[in-house]
């Protein structure tokens, strides 16, 4: 008889935002059982008070991990502008306010670069993963993409600041790759890759003790 499937590792996401869970499952793959917040469904938002994407992946991941007997992975992640100093950074979902959509934060972007041509639009996403387990902080891995601004949006697929958002290397907007292509390339990609390398996660991700 052929061997089974080893099992796949339990894996809890600290989100809601069902785009950001759908990507970490297909870059973690099927040696993953991904599931977001919808499985506590009385956890409280999370408020994100950090300054730094490391410090609101922390705040996430060490909450939802009080909760959840397995790893817990959260991610905070955005775009920098070098023109801007760094914004939108960490309030990357809420440029445009609290409730912003990403219509409303991708129209004051651009409106915020108005003034800048060429490399002087360089941005960069960044994201940063934090694990968890049993409310403890066990490590951190973080990815970044180079790129440009565009003057308007491009393509369909995506979220958040993808229509705007051109790689170094590439002449396609992230929303116009598709989610495989994207993928190969992306900051959150190169973060999870770090993870799944981790010589410490390998030795302690199926020991449940820990």
């Amino acid at each position: 008889m052929p061997d089974e499937p080893a099992p796949a590792n339990p894996m809890l996401v600290s989100t809601r935002n069902a785009h950001k869970v759908s990507e970490i499952r297909a870059i973690l793959g099927p040696g993953f059982d991904v599931s977001d917040l919808s499985a506590l469904p009385d956890f409280p938002d999370v408020e994100e008070t950090g300054s730094t994407f490391e410090e609101n992946a922390t705040l996430k991941a060490l909450a939802a991990s009080r909760h959840f007997d397995g790893w817990v992975i959260a991610d905070d992640s955005g775009l920098e502008a070098d023109a801007l100093g760094g914004a939108p950074g960490v309030l990357s979902a809420r440029y445009a306010g609290p409730k912003a959509d990403d219509a409303a934060n991708n129209a004051l972007l651009l409106r915020n670069l108005a003034g800048f041509t060429g490399r002087d639009r360089a941005a960069r996403f960044r994201c940063v993963i934090v694990l968890a387990r049993h409310g403890k902080k066990r490590a951190s891995f973080s990815g970044a993409v180079e790129g440009i601004i565009l003057h308007e949006p491009r393509g369909h697929a995506g979220f958040g600041y993808d229509p705007l958002f051109v790689a170094d290397g590439t002449d396609a907007t992230f929303a116009e790759l598709g989610q495989e292509a994207k993928n190969a390339i992306s900051h959150r990609s190169r973060a999870l890759a770090l993870l799944k390398s981790a010589e410490e996660w390998r030795k302690k991700r199926f020991d449940s003790s820990r």
